[in-house]
């Protein structure tokens, strides 16, 4: 029986299924009755024999001249270069493949540590083949990540993409929001010092600058933040009588700012600005305090008007004692008052005779 094998085929000649060697391109003839057969193997192929243990091929020289033999342990990869190209990956076994027509590279990796080296090629790692080996993280712009393998932390992220083995190891990620934030108090009831039951709207602006202490030493961190807030106004409005309070009113939030910058280690944040928005008073109280107000703006309209009546009684009396003193000036009030006259005279009606020779005698000239 004649079998051909080409340039890009090899032989493994196997007499009663056992293994005698490699048979190179060529024309061939064996006798099958004599338990005789050549298995053609595609040498830009894996080289791979069905049924057969890889080592027992591996102890014939000149068969192993033209492998590239790769041994991957366990807890390992390794990425299959052609000609500088990557092919594939290969997990934990041994592999062998021709030499003969390409060149065959291999990178072998750990995947017990998750941490992936930036040496790898990050294309290679979105390969669809390592889809259930690689963890892919995305750390937005105005985010941190927290770390951890096993639940333990190991170290904070900065925004990008990062990327872990999974093997093993459990990977987990805390993503923690850097943003400005606000918090509001609503309704807050809070008595002052002279008993009076005030309700305040507050608002507080602050940012995180400690991701890791957020995540790790404080728990319900917004409501914490929110309590602190309460418990600040609370102490400062409880000293203070009402009064007091309504002039204070931008007191209020200087004080409660710095009281939160005071803790600003502890809750790993940095308070920006805080204010309040309403102080609501009691239904009675805004009655009470409206009257004070009518009543103190009445007092004041009246110290105007006395004002202005005085002020107006002493013009008068300086201009008597002018006119007394100069008869032109006395003569020109006079024409003045009869020019004012003159010009609403389709609507003055003047009846009796008496009347006009008053009129008359003020237009008559003074000697």
């Amino acid at each position: 029986m004649r079998i051909t094998i080409r340039d890009h085929e090899r032989g493994l000649l196997f007499k009663e299924g056992n293994y005698r060697g490699v048979v190179k391109p060529g024309k061939h003839y064996i006798w099958p009755l004599l338990g005789i057969n050549i298995e053609v193997m595609d040498i830009t192929k894996a080289f791979k024999v069905e049924g057969y243990d890889i080592e027992l091929f591996l102890k014939d020289d000149v068969l192993r001249e033209e492998l590239e033999v790769v041994d991957i342990d366990d807890k390992k990869l390794a990425f299959h270069y052609v000609d500088g190209k990557f092919k594939e990956v290969l997990g934990t076994g041994k592999y062998a493949f021709w030499n003969v027509l390409k060149k065959h590279t291999f990178d072998i990796v750990d995947v017990s540590n998750p941490e992936i080296s930036d040496s790898i090629d990050r294309n290679i790692l979105a390969s669809p083949q390592l889809r259930c080996d690689v963890a892919v993280y995305d750390i937005e712009p105005y985010m941190k990540g927290i770390l951890f393998f096993d639940n333990k932390m190991q170290r904070l992220l900065e925004p990008g993409r990062h990327y872990f083995w999974l093997g093993s190891n459990k990977v987990d990620i805390i993503k923690v929001d850097m943003r400005k934030r606000e918090i509001e108090i609503n309704g807050q009831e809070i008595m002052t010092e002279d008993k009076v039951p005030l309700r305040f709207n507050f608002v507080c602006q602050y940012k995180i600058t400690d991701a890791v202490k957020v995540v790790m030493e404080v728990k319900d961190y917004e409501q914490q933040i929110y309590v602190l807030l309460q418990l600040i106004l609370r102490e400062y409005v409880g000293t203070l009588k009402l009064d007091e309070l309504l002039k204070m009113k931008q007191e209020i939030a200087a004080y409660v700012l710095k009281a939160l910058k005071d803790k600003e280690q502890d809750y790993g944040a940095e308070f920006l600005f805080a204010g309040v928005k309403d102080i609501i008073l009691p239904g009675e109280i805004k009655d009470i305090l409206n009257t004070v107000l009518i009543a103190e703006k009445k007092a004041l309209a009246n110290v105007i008007t006395r004002r202005e009546e005085t002020a107006s009684t002493r013009s008068l009396l300086n201009t008597a004692k002018l006119m007394d003193e100069n008869h032109t000036l006395y003569r020109l009030k006079e024409l003045e008052y009869m020019e004012r006259i003159c010009d609403n005279i389709g609507n003055i009606s003047l009846n009796g005779g008496g009347l006009l020779e008053q009129l008359n005698s003020l237009l008559a000239v003074r000697k």
